[in-house]
């Protein structure tokens, strides 16, 4: 039974239709997740089905009593309301505390907020989690959301996607974050050129389709084929949870992919960052940092030793407030280390991305600003010139001659990452670099990514992002140190679900400890996969342990490196066996089982290595 339906519904803003004769339902109980450009008419959908907008033609109809909750971009609170008044409206405290399912949307989304907070004092991302709140505790038939994952770090996306598949009623989701769609939604729609074109399951379902579909209509766009493929490529080789969600055709999927190369060459771009940058990046040598200055602010980090080798790439997770982007900034070297110093390899060219948007000088034209840094850039093997990037990004014919003080906030975040990009630098800082794109922008910058060689650090509340860009991910767990995390976002929201992970530790109230000195994980030196510091392993006489159980333990450290160095190097002629079986089906797939085999067995040595470093360092 359709809770709304949509017939020949056309709307348009000046003279652009975002909608055009378009014709649709919503099931009770579906969920729906809505993607396109920006700008393409995700959000005007969404208003003309929850009633918000009535379109120029056509006929919207809900059915009799239907309730509908509906988060738009822009919350409209009551300034002078409370907190606590905005989500739990006329509801006596025994009744919303006895409620167990309201306790756990507040402790997800507000628990850190006052609750007799006034609206007008919140900053942006706590008003959108205290209108998101008000609306989950709400009980709807339809419940719409356009942008819901903004401002959440990663646990509280992780859990708003758990919160929503257990709903009874049927959803509407408009979201950047692929992630969030594979999780929750059942079907795809994309809003492309005035119409809603209809998949059947998530996004990455979408993904697979839509390429079919390309296929066998033979289309004629063979850039976008390409990037299609490539997207595949790394669906189908990426993370085995994410293999198991397409509900597509797997033969298809692998006809697809027959003849694509992985989406990085790995060992080339090692191969090449090691050249370019040397042996050393960073090395952070007992480091102590609070994010609020010298002995102010969340204790970062306690006493850290770690290297940034050439050619990393890593993903840095943690909690809002835990201190990801002060470490950023403590290897731009814009903020100083309370103790301990960092160490800046001689030839690193680095290029930080802030969440800061930076100074533009608005009178200038959008092409001009790019080419007054390079005309053109190597990218992998290609050579690009500015005006080809920009069309990647979003900017295509006329909008490059676009006035820089005209631009959304998402048209000046991407062009100030291409204006880092074109400076050519051999170290990318990233601190949430998806924000304000739309998934086909993130595509591209996923693809240019790929080719660029240099040591990437990305701190990115995108997980499909973060899992498509890098190679390993370390974790900010209030413990004052880096934690290695070979099962990636998963193994962090799990230890975070066990509280095996803390919160960022506030100066003064933490808990006095022996001095403590982390080596870095294993791939953290670069490309070979060993340890930073296996070399001069940090003493252990504060340790606890005896003489002999060091020795042993550092034997054991020896042992699993050289284990390792071994498996990457299987690794890497098994990449290259692949690479010369491209049209050779059934060997392909032997070399694959043999490929996935040692994957699994060096992530199994990296835990091994960890466990015994840790020991080291307790």
């Amino acid at each position: 039974m359709n809770l709304v339906n949509l017939e020949s519904v056309s709307h348009a803003y000046g003279p652009k239709p975002l909608l055009s004769d378009v014709s649709l339902g919503v099931e009770a109980g579906e969920r729906i997740g809505v993607v396109g450009r920006n700008g393409g008419g995700k959000t005007t959908l969404l208003s003309v089905i929850a009633g918000a907008v009535r379109p120029d033609t056509g006929r919207v109809t809900h059915n009799r009593g239907l309730r509908v909750g509906f988060l738009s971009q822009r919350d409209e609170l009551d300034p002078d309301a409370s907190v606590k008044e905005i989500v739990l409206g006329g509801l006596a405290e025994h009744e919303w505390a006895g409620d167990q399912r309201v306790r756990e949307i507040l402790a997800n989304l507000i628990g850190d907020l006052d609750l007799d907070a006034r609206a007008a004092d919140l900053s942006g991302g706590e008003r959108r989690r205290t209108a998101l709140a008000q609306l989950l505790i709400d009980d709807h038939d339809l419940v719409m959301l356009d942008e819901p994952t903004n401002h959440l770090d990663i646990e509280a996306i992780a859990w708003l996607a758990g919160h929503l598949a257990g709903r009874k009623s049927a959803l509407v989701v408009v979201t950047h974050d692929r992630w969030f769609l594979d999780a929750v939604s059942t079907r795809t729609w994309e809003v492309v050129d005035g119409r809603v074109e209809r998949y059947e399951g998530g996004y990455a379902a979408y993904v697979l389709a839509k390429a079919e579909r390309a296929r066998i209509a033979q289309a004629a766009e063979e850039r976008r084929q390409n990037l299609m493929r490539k997207e595949i490529a790394w669906l189908r080789r990426g993370p085995p949870a994410r293999t198991s969600k397409p509900k597509f055709r797997i033969e298809a999927a692998q006809a697809l992919i027959a003849n694509e190369p992985p989406a990085r060459e790995t060992v080339e771009l090692m191969r090449f960052a090691a050249a370019r940058l040397g042996k050393t990046v960073y090395d952070l040598d007992d480091v102590t940092l609070h994010a609020g200055g010298p002995g102010s602010g969340p204790l970062v980090l306690d006493r850290l030793t770690w290297q940034f080798g050439p050619g990393d790439r890593i993903g840095l997770i943690g909690v809002n407030g835990s201190g990801k982007s002060s470490v950023l900034r403590l290897l731009a070297g814009t903020v100083k280390p309370d103790e301990g110093r960092v160490v800046r390899g001689k030839t690193v060219r680095l290029a930080h991305l802030s969440q800061e948007l930076a100074e533009l000088d608005p009178q200038r034209r959008v092409l001009e600003s790019v080419e007054e840094i390079r005309k053109y850039l190597q990218v992998g093997k290609k050579e690009w010139s500015a005006s080809q990037l920009l069309e990647r990004l979003g900017f295509k014919g006329e909008a490059q001659w676009k006035v820089i003080g005209s631009l959304s906030g998402g048209e000046r975040r991407r062009l100030q990452l291409l204006r880092l990009l074109m400076d050519d630098p051999n170290v990318l800082l990233l601190d949430e670099p998806t924000n304000d794109l739309d998934i086909e922008t993130l595509n591209e910058l996923e693809d240019l990514l790929d080719g660029w060689p240099g040591t990437l650090i990305l701190v990115s509340h995108d997980r499909y992002f973060l899992e498509r860009v890098t190679d390993r991910c370390v974790a900010l767990l209030g413990d004052g140190k880096l934690s290695l995390l070979p099962g990636g976002v998963d193994e962090y929201l799990e230890r975070r679900a066990a509280g095996t992970a803390l919160t960022a530790r506030v100066a003064g109230t933490a808990t006095t400890t022996t001095t403590t000195t982390t080596t870095a994980g294993p791939g953290a030196a670069g490309a070979a996969g060993s340890p930073a510091s296996a070399a001069d392993p940090a003493p252990a006489a504060q340790s606890g342990l005896s003489a002999k159980e060091e020795r042993e333990l550092r034997k054991e450290l020896n042992r699993l490196e050289r284990q390792l160095d071994k498996l990457s190097d299987q690794e890497s002629r098994l990449h290259a066996a692949m690479a010369d079986a491209a049209t050779d089906y059934a060997r392909l797939g032997t070399l694959d089982a043999e490929l996935r085999e040692i994957t699994a067995q060096k992530d199994t040595i990296e835990a091994e290595w960890l466990e015994t470093a840790d020991r080291l360092g307790d």
